[in-house]
Formats: structure tokens, sequence, C-alpha cells
């Protein structure tokens, strides 16, 4: 394992496959920014949730810190897609405080102070484990809950799908960048021999395969039932 470590070649494969994730990432980040210019637009959140902007600053702010040299090796790529992540929910987050209803205002800086109280916890708690090893099982646990947590909320979407028969509310884009995310970082924890990445992000490539199997499933169907004739004759 050491040995791999030092492989030119082998590490040159782990950093191209986190830089990738890194690039597939920022098209997940990028993609509600539609959903935000009708809300500025608007000036109004309308029938928007804010908690999956919530959800995602948790989840970014719990992987930036496990990222980090004070809990694991070598994995920067790690800090720096989730700190960029982190930036872009923030500003989700603050523009969706901004142009909310004011009851709705309220319980989403109430959710934010929650989750960043939360972060804070664990970040003090886990530096006062000095055990190293510890440490990394402690933050690595909280990450693979988290990455888990945030990789299964598409089963929704996934179960709308088939209860529909519409890939409507799936977009394709957003499947095929979530896919490629996961790949990659599942590579990335693989050639880094970390199980803290590489595990709940398997679990997303396999969640990513059964959406973009979905998608292309009743898309196809759709377009099929659209070319059947609308009178059918029998002469």
């Amino acid at each position: 394992m050491s040995e791999s470590f030092h492989n030119p070649v082998w590490a040159t494969c782990k950093d191209a496959a986190g830089i990738a994730g890194n690039i597939f990432a920022f098209g997940l980040f990028v993609s509600p920014i539609p959903t935000y210019r009708r809300i500025i637009r608007n000036r109004s959140t309308e029938q928007f949730s804010g908690l999956p902007y919530i959800y995602a600053l948790m989840n970014c702010l719990i992987c930036m810190w496990y990222g980090t040299p004070l809990i694991s090796a070598d994995n920067l790529l790690v800090v720096t897609v989730n700190s960029i992540g982190t930036v872009f929910q923030s500003a989700y987050l603050i523009l969706f405080i901004i142009y909310a209803e004011r009851k709705t205002k309220v319980s989403m800086l109430a959710f934010l102070l929650v989750v960043l109280a939360v972060f804070a916890i664990i970040v003090v708690g886990s530096l006062q484990i000095h055990d190293q090893m510890i440490r990394w099982i402690s933050v690595g646990s909280l990450t693979v809950v988290s990455l888990i947590s945030m990789f299964a909320s598409p089963l929704f979407i996934i179960n709308l799908v088939v209860r529909t028969k519409s890939v409507e509310f799936m977009p394709f884009y957003l499947s095929l960048s979530t896919f490629l995310m996961s790949t990659s970082f599942l590579l990335y924890g693989v050639l880094n021999f970390d199980a803290f990445i590489y595990v709940p992000n398997g679990i997303g490539t396999i969640l990513g395969i059964m959406q973009l199997l979905l998608y292309f499933h009743y898309k196809k169907k759709s377009i099929q039932e659209s070319k059947e004739p609308l009178i059918v004759s029998h002469a």
C-alpha cells in the first residue's frame, strides 16, 4: 500500500479522478441557478423548499472537515470540492432567506443556525479526540452517513418517476452529473485506500446508474407513445 502512495502513476490517476470529481461536482453546484434566477425575478421563493440547501450545506461542511489534514491524510481534493460547495450553498441559502416570506425566513434562519452549531460541535468534539485513528474513524463515519443521506435523496424522485412513468421531474444533466461525480470520487477513494470516500460514492454510483436507466427507459417509452397514431384504422 505504501509503495502505491509513492508511485507517480498511481498518484497521478488518483489526482485525475479527484479533479474530475471536482469538475462534475461544479456542474451540480450551479444547477440551481435557473431556479434562483426565477426567485430573484419574481422576488419570491414561491413553493420552492430551502431544505435541500440546508442538507447540502451540512454535507459539504462535514466532508470538508474530513478532508483536512487534522482528520485524514492526502485528501486535499475533498477539501477543495466541499469548500466550493459550501460557498455555493451558503449563497443559495442567503438568497432564499432574503426572498422568503417572514415565517419561512425565520424557520430557515433557525435551520441555518442549527447546521452551524452542529458543525461547530463536530469540529470541537473531534479535536478533543487525541488518538488520530479514533478521530479519523469518528469523523469518517459521520461523513459516510452524510454522503449516503445525500445520495439517497434521489430515491424520492426515482419513486415519482416509476409512479408517474414520466421523467419530467428528473433532469437528465443533473442525474448525469451526480453519476459522474460519484464515479470519480469512488475511483479517488479506492486509489487513496479511503473507505470513507469510496463506500458512500460507490452507493451514489449505483443510484446514479439506476436514475440514468430509468430516464432512458421512460424517455424512450414516452417517445414511442408520442409516435403512435391518435386514431387506429382497422381498414
